[in-house]
């Protein structure tokens, strides 16, 4: 996400599908993306760095006086990111829209994982079961965390249970499919993390 990328803050809405020219069917996922307020222009001689503060939202959101002040001409988003300067002159209470990745193929999705609480190894990892014959007591316990006398621990990374989502996660490499700039709706091929209504950013893929 180096200086001179393309950025901006959107809202899952739903996956479909859409059909190309040859008529094969593409899965895809509708985010509704931008108009993106510009909040601060950041700058090198000022803040030692240069980036953009935008919001998105739809200004319901309950925020303290001195926040508001900084946000009057963004009426209060929900979602607040730092951005890097895409270049040329961007001045303060103006907007990014969609049609800034007008001609941009690829990109990548980063979003919030959907939260399914607290779950168990085989739920979270994908782990085997055990015997399901009569007198088995760990169908579905875990099996071994290791050798007791030695080395008498358990190494980091053995898969457990605990918190299963609800983790940040970027999808890269997604191929724009369309771009309605009047509607501000990107569609893209695949999936991306979180619910129907989550926050995503989009940012242009340089690949990988």
């Amino acid at each position: 996400m180096g200086e001179g990328s393309k950025n901006i803050i959107g809202k899952k809405l739903r996956m479909t599908q859409v059909f190309d020219d040859l008529g094969n069917r593409i899965p895809v996922t509708v985010i509704l993306a931008g108009p993106c307020a510009v909040l601060q222009v950041k700058t090198t001689e000022k803040d030692g760095y240069s980036a953009l503060q935008i919001g998105f939202g739809d200004g319901s959101r309950k925020v303290p006086k001195a926040l508001a002040g900084h946000l009057k001409k963004a009426k209060r988003p929900r979602l607040i990111r730092e951005i890097p300067h895409p270049g040329g002159d961007v001045e303060t209470g103006s907007e990014i829209t969609l049609g800034a990745f007008e001609g941009v193929e690829r990109v990548d999705v980063c979003g919030i994982s959907k939260g399914r609480g607290f779950s168990g190894s085989i739920k979270r990892w994908g782990l085997s079961r055990g015997p399901a014959s009569h007198g088995s007591k760990n169908v579905r316990m875990m099996g071994s965390t290791g050798m007791g006398t030695d080395p008498a621990r358990v190494f980091k990374g053995r898969p457990m249970p605990g918190q299963y989502g609800k983790a940040r996660v970027t999808v890269k490499n997604l191929r724009v499919v369309r771009l309605e700039k009047e509607s501000n709706l990107l569609f893209v091929c695949g999936a991306v993390p979180g619910p129907s209504g989550g926050l995503v950013m989009i940012r242009e893929s340089h690949g990988g």
